[in-house]
């Protein structure tokens, strides 16, 4: 059966999905569209198939280094049944600053099949520099740019952005081993409907050259993100083609 010859990141796209939408514009509102508390459910298919989910919170506020900082969570995990052929257990961590301007801590766990990762990287925002270790192996130091972003918490600084038609965003973001300029269209404004509920959303298409794995060595690739067209920008859709097949991620549930 060649649906369930999964290889690593098959059933978390989400994760390479929402690391790879960057953005870099001015607040647009002095209101923040998050708060302690908000917990976002998907539930992730592949190829029209029911997989597992993925959960998206924000934590309660902690201290990094004496700096106060907001605590991002996601987690993926798959389903029972798809345990068997290819068991799915991830956990990335994302702190930025209370004013959201740069990140301060980036942890991630990977637990697939038998793949294992556990990554930390701290940012010396003296030196602009990110130290990268995997299982307390340190592995080197990069510089980063100014207000540069992990993978997760850019995500949330992005829905500060104020959103148009036929634009495109972009802002630094770093994993580590990297630092570079994301980009994304916002392609249009349009009406989808997830089960028996309407979203007015905006349509994103985040650039792909920068997204390692299966985005890489997939000809004609292509992400789409719609999220929400009020003030809070929330994600409620997640739509991957890549070679292997699709995959689909859809709000199923939030709890602010």
């Amino acid at each position: 059966m060649q649906f369930f010859k999964f290889k690593p990141n098959r059933l978390t796209l989400l994760i390479a999905v929402l690391s790879s939408i960057v953005f870099a514009s001015p607040a647009a509102t002095a209101d923040v569209p998050f708060l302690p508390g908000e917990k976002l459910t998907f539930l992730l298919k592949w190829q029209f198939v029911p997989a597992g989910e993925a959960v998206m919170e924000v934590q309660p506020i902690k201290t990094i280094d004496g700096v106060s900082a907001y605590h991002f969570v996601l987690t993926a995990q798959s389903y029972p049944f798809f345990d068997m052929f290819y068991k799915v257990r991830d956990r990335i961590d994302g702190f930025a600053d209370i004013d959201m301007t740069h990140s301060l801590l980036y942890k991630k766990k990977q637990r697939e099949g038998d793949y294992r990762k556990q990554v930390v990287v701290s940012f010396d925002w003296k030196q602009h520099q990110a130290r990268y270790s995997n299982f307390d192996k340190k592995k080197k130091t990069i510089s980063v740019l100014p207000g540069s972003f992990d993978p997760l918490s850019v995500f949330y600084w992005s829905r500060f952005q104020d959103l148009r038609e036929n634009t495109i965003i972009s802002r630094p973001v770093s994993d580590g081993r990297r630092s570079v300029i994301g980009r994304a269209k916002v392609v249009r404004r349009e009406t989808i409907k997830i089960k028996d509920k309407s979203y007015d959303t905006y349509l994103l298409e985040p650039e792909l050259k920068h997204v390692r794995g299966v985005f890489r060595k997939s000809k004609n690739a292509k992400l789409e993100i719609w999220v929400t067209a009020d003030e809070r920008r929330l994600p409620v859709r997640i739509k991957s083609k890549v070679a292997v097949g699709s995959f689909i991620g859809e709000l199923v549930s939030i709890r602010k």
